[in-house]
């Protein structure tokens, strides 16, 4: 067995789509990055790659690479689930927190999580929390959005 966590996190701005977990949420901003920014599918990435031992997300897919402009991150962590599994691991567990001041984010965790496992990973192992900051720090002054995420990997 092998464990990675990953962290990630993007700025909040006008004119961009809010993409988490694969979902659209309807909210004025969206988060600032070269794929479609989806802070938790980041960092579930990472932790996945971490659990590899196999560097991070900018090693697998840079922000110079024009592949990867505005590319899904669903489609990202395909490819990692895949890595994952050419490697001869499977997910376990994934566990993740979202923290952000708004929108509220827990009308969407299903729907999250159903887009999540089109990536690869089966349903039952995504778990996904949403937390504010309490109006503390950059999240909570509004200015961008957090993610954490832990996964478990086992030798296939």
């Amino acid at each position: 067995m092998k464990i990675g966590i990953g962290y990630d996190s993007h700025k909040l701005i006008e004119g961009r789509k809010l993409i988490i977990g694969g979902v659209e949420i309807p909210f004025e901003k969206g988060l600032l990055g070269h794929s479609d920014a989806d802070v938790l599918c980041h960092a579930i990435i990472d932790a996945i790659i971490g659990a590899l031992g196999e560097g991070d997300i900018g090693r697998h897919f840079p922000d110079t690479d024009e592949r990867w402009k505005n590319v899904s991150s669903i489609y990202l962590l395909s490819k990692i689930v895949e890595l994952a599994g050419q490697k001869g691991f499977g997910i376990v567990n994934i566990d993740s927190t979202v923290i952000a001041e708004k929108p509220k984010l827990a009308p969407f965790i299903e729907a999250m999580k159903e887009n999540i496992s089109k990536a690869g990973i089966p349903i039952y192992s995504i778990n996904i929390k949403a937390k504010s900051n309490e109006g503390m720090g950059f999240i909570g002054r509004g200015e961008g959005i957090a993610a954490y995420a832990v996964c478990l990997l086992k030798k296939s």
